[in-house]
C-alpha cells in the first residue's frame, strides 16, 4: 500500500478509468481536424458524459422508520 501512495498509482488508475469510461460511451476518435473544433467536440463529449453520470448518480439519504404500535 505504500508504494502505491508514494507513486500515485491509486490516482493514476482512477484516471485511466475516466478515459476508459470516456472511450467507451463517446467513442476512441475524434473527428474533426482543426484543433479548435477538436477541442469544442472534446468540451461537447465531456459535458454529455457529466450529464449521463449525474442522471445515473444514485441520491443517498437516511431512511427514517415509522414506529408501528402492537
Amino acid at each position: 500500500m505504500g508504494w502505491q501512495r508514494a507513486s500515485g498509482y491509486n490516482w493514476r488508475a482512477l484516471v485511466e478509468a475516466d478515459i476508459a469510461r470516456f472511450k467507451r460511451v463517446i467513442g476512441g476518435g475524434l473527428r474533426s481536424r482543426t484543433d479548435r473544433r477538436r477541442a469544442t467536440e472534446v468540451a461537447i463529449a465531456v459535458g454529455v458524459l457529466n450529464r449521463m453520470l449525474e442522471l445515473g448518480r444514485a441520491e443517498y439519504g437516511r431512511l427514517v422508520r415509522a414506529r408501528t404500535c402492537r
